[in-house]
């Protein structure tokens, strides 16, 4: 026997080896099947039917910014979102929008990403058009979340859709963040549609439905002809469900 061999090596390796491998299936384990995310979309559905009946007050500032932040151009607009004394779901502009952009103009994409991107909701319907691939698990806005990132299987000529991460409470099953952009970047011989990143934060209305009530985004686009910061804050205030018994007021 040669001097100074070490029989305990090979049952030291087995031993880390037999742990990794333990860690592996541990974390395996904890990560959630298909079948959730499908109940999460199942969720998103009830809350996307659910806000459908309620009213609220949207309040969109998108400004132009220099190097330093300070402002150069800005559009605001606040939209009341009702029903009309037919009962038909409606909006109504609140005085006249504020228009003094500098550099930029806001598109038909914009304002369709304001309606249907930003205010982002993972429906049944939704959830096909998405590569869905979870991140792990993370405490955010004190709530024990799951963190899944989403990517368009394929985006077809017209469409909108969103790239980012959702975190959705384990309690709730909904989601409380998304942070992401809207997809896709338009690029084009005589011009550039660029939009920017941004964070919409959900809250619970009437105890029940985690609606949007934030979309903050402060980013840097980079336009051919140079970089442009740009900031926008979209507030969703004053949610309120409506039935036939409700006083809609026009303002």
């Amino acid at each position: 026997m040669g001097a100074g061999a070490d029989t305990r090596e090979p049952h030291r390796q087995f031993k880390v080896s037999r742990v990794l491998l333990l860690a592996a299936a541990a974390a395996l384990a904890q990560e959630p099947g298909p079948e959730l995310i499908r109940e999460v979309a199942a969720k998103a559905s009830e809350f996307a039917a659910a806000r459908n009946h309620y009213t609220y007050r949207q309040t969109v500032l998108f400004q132009e910014l220099d190097l330093r932040g300070g402002e150069v151009g800005r559009y605001r607009e606040v939209r009341d979102i009702i029903f009309s004394p037919q009962q038909e779901r409606t909006e109504v502009v609140v005085g006249r929008p504020l228009l003094n952009l500098k550099n930029l103009r806001l598109t038909e994409e914009d304002f369709r990403d304001i309606r249907e991107v930003k205010p982002f909701v993972l429906t049944r319907e939704e959830l096909p058009r998405y590569q869905v691939k979870f991140q792990g698990r993370e405490a955010m806005d004190e709530q024990d979340c799951l963190v899944w990132e989403l990517k368009p299987r394929q985006i077809l000529d017209g469409q909108r859709l969103y790239e980012g991460r959702i975190w959705v409470s384990e309690r709730d099953r909904q989601i409380i963040r998304a942070e992401g952009r809207p997809v896709p970047q338009i690029h084009r011989l005589k011009g550039e549609n660029l939009f920017p990143h941004f964070t919409t934060v959900y809250r619970p209305i009437d105890g029940q439905y985690w609606f949007p009530v934030r979309t903050l985004a402060d980013d840097t686009l980079y336009f051919r002809s140079g970089p442009q910061r740009v900031r926008l804050v979209l507030r969703y205030d004053d949610y309120k469900r409506f039935t036939s018994q409700s006083d809609v007021k026009y303002r």
